[in-house]
């Protein structure tokens, strides 16, 4: 039975019932017919031979709707079931799509990542949810997977989806059912290759590695201390506390009792240069409780003329007594003797017990030696000072004098008026009248850093300035004459280093010391001996030889 309303009837319209036997008879089932070459003259109709006319192209439509009319008219007739048609099932159609670019290839390889991690989230959110659940104590949702056969198409009828993804999901749906299911009938989860444990066993795993990184950490910390206590120990080298004899001779460090040997030298000096005919047995007799038995008992005096000491005192010099070692040193003490003449004795003086000082005795003759050398004191730089002469004057004619006056009877009141609030206290004690009637002879006010010599200079409140002041003084006020006495005339020249502040009131005294520097400098005993100048005797000896008053009396006899 042939359907006359398919296109394929028209096909061979044109066709004579011998031609479309032929057709039948020459082709098999299902196949097309092959066409016969023939040469261009034979093929091209009448009037065509060099430009034969190019057939219309057909769709592959028209096409399989060609075969399939052939296909029909050359198929044995047969029964045909009833509800069918007699056209056959045609072969599927395969159409070849167009390459695609480079870009497009690239957007779908994007496409199909960014596909892949949605679906790897969605599988972890799952999971995740699967577990609070399992944690909450509600039941987990069963998993309902249907296993395809093998070699059955999932597909439904007439689904254009590929039979490889319909595959893919179902494995996927798969998996998740084997973990559901896992973890509904076991009680736990089981993670998937690459995947995270438990919420419980995750804890675990945490706590263990901390534990573990605390304790390569203290271990480090502690092998690194223990190197350095080791390294520290053996690259430091402890040394004797003894010093050297350097240092020793430096310092004048000693065992041996500096103190208690001078004394007891002072002593026997004041002795042996203190003597007179009257008195020469009760002298004898005390020095030989001080001298060992060979020492001149008469200390080097023939017994003729008069002589008294004044002050004996050690000079700090010590040297060392190689015969006796550390139990021996003679020491030198400076004497003033009544004559005024200043001279030094060098004394030898044994201790027999360094560390408690006892057992003391002059172990020798004295020697008389020169004064010590006088050194020359170096010039004071002023060359950048720049003195201000309009200040100076100033001061010494509205501040200084009225200062000092009040500065020499310590009055509190009139301080007041010349010192400032933080006034020093030497500023605002005095002299408590020990001087008086001061004379301001020399001001010499210093203008501050990085003045100009010869320049106008001006000062802000709360500048300070120094000054060097020189102040002659009348006489001790405080020492009332006696009948018939004149006044005091005796005057004294002091100099002084006055701190000045510049207020919105004028120039107020902060700060004064005593004493000023020579800019000179040098020495001015220059070609002088050593000794000094004989000094008339003001208390000469009583007679029997003991000293006068006011002299330094005779030492006790140990």
């Amino acid at each position: 039975m042939t359907d006359h309303n398919s296109s394929a009837g028209g096909v061979d319209g044109d066709r004579t019932s011998g031609e479309q036997g032929r057709s039948a008879a020459g082709w098999p089932a299902g196949a097309q017919q092959q066409p016969q070459p023939q040469s261009p003259q034979a093929a091209a109709p009448y009037g065509y031979a060099d430009n034969p006319p190019v057939p219309p192209q057909q769709s592959s439509d028209a096409v399989r709707a060609q075969v399939a009319a052939a296909w029909v008219r050359s198929a044995r007739p047969g029964p045909v079931p009833p509800g069918e048609a007699a056209v056959p099932v045609l072969p599927p159609q395969v159409s070849q799509p167009p390459a695609a670019s480079k870009k497009d290839q690239r957007k779908a390889a994007q496409e199909a990542k960014r596909a892949e991690r949605k679906a790897a989230y969605e599988q972890k959110k799952a999971e995740r949810e699967g577990r609070k659940k399992g944690r909450g104590g509600a039941p987990a949702a069963p998993a309902q997977a249907v296993a395809a056969p093998a070699g059955a198409d999932a597909r439904p009828a007439g689904s254009s989806v590929p039979a490889a993804s319909v595959g893919a999901g179902a494995g996927s749906a798969a998996v998740a059912g084997g973990q559901a299911r896992a973890a509904g009938g076991a009680g736990f989860d089981v993670p998937r290759p690459g995947g995270r444990l438990p919420a419980q066993g995750r804890r675990t795993h945490v706590a263990v590695r901390a534990a573990l990184l605390i304790t390569t950490c203290a271990f480090a910390l502690g092998s690194c201390g223990v190197a350095g206590l080791v390294v520290g120990k053996s690259s430091v080298a402890v040394g004797d506390a003894d010093l050297s004899a350097k240092d020793v001779e430096r310092y004048r460090l000693s065992e041996f009792p500096i103190t208690a040997a001078a004394t007891f030298a002072e002593e026997y000096v004041t002795l042996c240069m203190t003597y007179s005919p009257q008195n020469a047995d009760k002298r004898r007799d005390a020095l030989t409780r001080y001298a060992s038995s060979g020492v001149d008992r008469d200390c080097g005096m023939t017994g003729q003329g008069t002589q008294s000491v004044r002050e004996a005192k050690w000079d700090g010099t010590v040297e060392e007594l190689p015969e006796f070692g550390a139990n021996g040193r003679y020491l030198g003490i400076q004497v003033k003797l009544s004559t005024g003449r200043i001279t030094t004795l060098s004394v030898p003086v044994y201790v027999k017990d360094p560390a408690t000082g006892s057992g003391l005795r002059i172990a020798g003759n004295v020697g008389e030696m020169p004064l010590a050398a006088r050194g020359s004191a170096p010039a004071v730089k002023q060359d950048e000072e720049v003195v201000d002469q309009t200040l100076s004057n100033q001061l010494k004619g509205q501040v200084l004098p009225g200062f000092f006056k009040a500065w020499g009877a310590s009055d509190t009141t009139g301080l007041t008026r010349f010192t400032t609030p933080d006034a020093s206290q030497s500023a605002t004690t005095g002299l408590a009248g020990a001087l008086a009637s001061p004379e301001v002879q020399e001001v010499v006010a210093l203008a501050p850093e990085g003045s100009e010599p010869n320049a106008t200079i001006t000062y802000g409140q709360g500048q300070a300035v120094q000054a060097r002041v020189t102040i002659v003084w009348g006489g001790a006020a405080a020492a009332a004459p006696a009948k018939g006495t004149p006044p005091p005339t005796t005057s004294v020249k002091r100099s002084y280093r006055l701190t000045l502040v510049n207020t919105a009131q004028g120039w107020f005294i902060k700060d004064v010391r005593g004493g000023v520097l020579d800019p000179t400098g040098g020495r001015a005993d220059a070609g002088a001996t050593a000794s000094a100048a004989p000094v008339p005797e003001e208390n000469p000896p009583a007679a029997g030889g003991e000293p006068a008053p006011g002299a330094s009396p005779a030492p006790k006899t140990p």
